[in-house]
C-alpha cells in the first residue's frame, strides 16, 4: 500500500494528498502516518511546502470527518436503539446503555473529538458518534480542526526533518499505534468489568 500511496502523491502533489487523506478518514486502514511523513519528505525535493501539505491534509481530513459526521446523524441514537431492540439480548446491550453513552458524549464529546483526532484509527471513527449524538457542527469542526492540525503539523514536520528516513518514522508510529490500541482495549475492558460487577450487585440486592 505504501508504494501506491507514494506514487499518487508524487503524481498529483497537493491534490493527491488531499484525496488520500479524505479517503484515510473514510477508510482508516489507509495510514495517515505514511501520507503525512512522506508528504513532509516531498517538500525537500519538490515544489511542495510544509505549510501547503499541512493545509491540504487538514482540508482532506475535514472533508472525510464531515462525511462520517453526517452518516452518524443519519443513523442517530433512535435507529441505534431500534437495533438494540432487535438484537440487544445477543449483544447484551440495553436501551439505557445507549442513552448513557449518548449522555456521556454530550458532556465530554468535544474533548473526545479533540484528543481522538491524534490517535490512529480512532481519529477517523470518532466522527460517527459525534454525529449520532447530535453534536453541533461548528464546535465539532472546531475541535476536529485543532486536533487534526496538531497531528498533521507534527508528522509533516518530522517527515521534512528526517527526509529520506521517513520510513523509519512510520515504523515508530506503528509502535505508537499499538500502544494506543492497547490502552483503548484496556480502558474498554475496565468499563466492561465495572459494568458486569455493577449489574451483579444490583441483582443481589
Amino acid at each position: 500500500m505504501e508504494s501506491w500511496i507514494t506514487e499518487i502523491m508524487e503524481k498529483f502533489g497537493y491534490m493527491g494528498i488531499l484525496l488520500l487523506i479524505a479517503l484515510e478518514n473514510l477508510f482508516p486502514p489507509i495510514p495517515s502516518e505514511v501520507i503525512l511523513t512522506f508528504g513532509g519528505f516531498m517538500t525537500t525535493y519538490t515544489s511542495l511546502t510544509p505549510l501547503g501539505v499541512i493545509v491540504v491534509a487538514t482540508l482532506g481530513s475535514l472533508i472525510g470527518a464531515i462525511i462520517l459526521y453526517y452518516i452518524g446523524r443519519l443513523l442517530g441514537v433512535e435507529r441505534l436503539e431500534g437495533i438494540v431492540d432487535r438484537y440487544g439480548r445477543v449483544l447484551r446491550v440495553k436501551k439505557g446503555d445507549i442513552r448513557k453513552a449518548d449522555a456521556w458524549f454530550d458532556k465530554y464529546g468535544y474533548w473526545a473529538v479533540f484528543l481522538c483526532r491524534m490517535v490512529p484509527l480512532i481519529r477517523s471513527l470518532i466522527s460517527l458518534p459525534a454525529g449520532m449524538s447530535g453534536m453541533r457542527l461548528v464546535p465539532f469542526l472546531f475541535f476536529t480542526t485543532i486536533g487534526t492540525l496538531i497531528w498533521n503539523t507534527i508528522l509533516v514536520s518530522i517527515g521534512t526533518a528526517v527526509g529520506g528516513n521517513w520510513e523509519q518514522i512510520v515504523e515508530w508510529m506503528d509502535v505508537y499505534s499499538n500502544i494506543a490500541y492497547a490502552v483503548i482495549a484496556a480502558a474498554i475492558l475496565v468499563v466492561v468489568v465495572l459494568y458486569i460487577r455493577r449489574a451483579r450487585n444490583f441483582k443481589s440486592k
